[in-house]
């Protein structure tokens, strides 16, 4: 039996067609097998069906003779952390994060918490799954849980990214979306008081709830936007923040309710952690790039492209020893958080940088005046290889760069795009950066979206 729930690095697909509990317990025990795992953490988010898929998952493990160290309702990133601080040999959360309510899925590591290699350890676990071979149960298996260890191990490597006694007397918007993030942010909330850090957080849609009252939770999705801003501007608050479903993605508001894109918080913490350690090494994806090389090159380190997507970005931050990674769709990646992405640790770290340098809103103006961009387009097309075909044939001969990292970039002199077709839909994503010129960029969007719908020769 084909599989269709395997992506190019996590699992993830339609309930009751693409996967179901039958399914999960195959790939948990295809994972026991490739992974040659003793020991495995599992973890899920509160979608209504991750319960039991977690369930059918952790009894297979334990069929395979594992012992699954459960960590119930949680963050992707606590799995990510425990299965490195407990000395696991693979960790699981079941998760769809921001995907629709009928979809579900499970994002995987095997030891220290290092991405799954998509041609090794992702294929020998669909091959494994689809052949159902596994016979008879082994012994040993059981299950143990470590929630109550593992978040308090979590919560101490989180708040040791950021100088409590630097922190000045903010209120704070938090919006969880009703996804995952309510009670761990809330363990975190709780030993930032403890420690006598003067934040007053607000709290919005918190409580965890799989049926999303308030709609699913990604924030990057412009329509999601505006209940979080009003609310940041009702309350007075000095910034919002917003979670997707399983947390792993933190976005930003100003104090006026702005949204803040994405590749200007990379370029923020990049500044921060070049600071903390001159001349490092930063990761970032080929979407959107000018103002994270430009911070980078003014504060002495070193910048390096990485194709987008987290196992990706992981594996060039260990090839590279970079302290840092970011992607401008809200994933940050960490050296000292076992490489991996979290949602905690950058607002953690913005509130450090607001209560020492002042409003975000400043601090963010500057750098969008510099290098202003599009935000992320996707265009559903007919034909998408004849409409790449198009801008090839359009604008290539005129670049002065051409690369192909992740998609196909091209430097145009003064302005700059990325166009990467979905792994899964007909659908071409398209970004836009300039050098300080927002007319120069309305015009280039403009030309470029002529070209993509076919509607002018250029």
């Amino acid at each position: 039996m084909s599989l269709t729930c395997f992506t190019a690095y996590d699992i993830r697909g339609r309930l009751g067609v693409d996967l179901d509990t039958g399914i999960a317990h195959r790939i948990g025990r295809g994972v026991a097998r490739a992974l040659d795992a003793r020991r495995v953490v599992l973890g899920r988010d509160c979608r209504a069906s991750s319960a039991d898929l977690a369930q059918a998952v952790a009894d297979a493990l334990m069929a395979e003779g594992v012992e699954v160290l459960e960590l119930g309702l949680s963050g992707t990133e606590e799995v990510y952390y425990a299965t490195a601080h407990l000395k696991a040999d693979g960790g699981i959360c079941v998760t769809a994060s921001h995907n629709p309510m009928d979809y579900n899925g499970m994002k995987m590591v095997r030891a220290g918490a290092a991405p799954l290699d998509a041609r090794a350890g992702l294929a020998r676990i669909r091959a494994l799954a689809e052949a159902d071979d596994f016979g008879p149960a082994r012994p040993g298996g059981r299950l143990r849980d470590v929630a109550q260890e593992a978040r308090a191990a979590y919560v101490a490597r989180v708040l040791s990214f950021v100088d409590i006694a630097a922190l000045r007397p903010l209120t704070i918007l938090v919006n969880a979306g009703n996804g995952a993030a309510g009670p761990t942010f809330d363990a975190i909330a709780e030993a930032l008081a403890a420690q006598g850090a003067p934040l007053r957080f607000i709290r919005m849609h918190h409580a965890p709830d799989g049926r999303f009252p308030n709609g699913i939770p990604n924030p990057l999705l412009p329509e999601n936007q505006p209940p979080t801003a009003a609310r940041v501007r009702a309350e007075g608050a000095d910034l919002g923040i917003a979670w997707d479903g399983d947390f792993d993605r933190c976005f930003f508001f100003d104090h006026d309710g702005a949204f803040v894109p994405g590749e200007y918080v990379v370029g923020l913490l990049a500044e921060v952690f070049l600071r903390r350690d001159p001349g490092a090494t930063i990761i970032h994806d080929p979407r959107v790039i000018w103002n994270t090389s430009d911070v980078v090159a003014r504060a002495g380190g070193r910048a390096v492209q990485a194709r987008t997507g987290h196992a990706f970005i992981k594996q060039a931050m260990r090839d590279h020893g970079a302290i840092y990674g970011g992607e401008m769709s809200a994933h940050h990646y960490f050296r000292d958080f076992v490489h991996c992405d979290s949602g905690m640790i950058p607002w953690l770290m913005i509130t450090e940088l607001v209560s020492r340098k002042g409003a975000l809103r400043d601090l963010v103006a500057e750098r969008r005046a510099a290098f202003p961009s599009s935000g992320e387009m996707n265009f559903t097309l007919p034909d998408v290889p004849a409409a790449i075909a198009r801008v090839r044939a359009a604008l290539v001969p005129q670049a002065v760069a051409t690369d192909e990292t992740d998609g196909l970039s091209l430097d145009m002199g003064e302005w700059r795009f990325n166009l990467r077709a979905s792994n899964t839909e007909p659908v071409l994503r398209l970004n836009v950066e300039t050098r300080g010129d927002a007319a120069l960029l309305a015009a280039s969007v403009a030309r470029l979206r002529a070209l993509l719908l076919g509607d002018v020769a250029d």
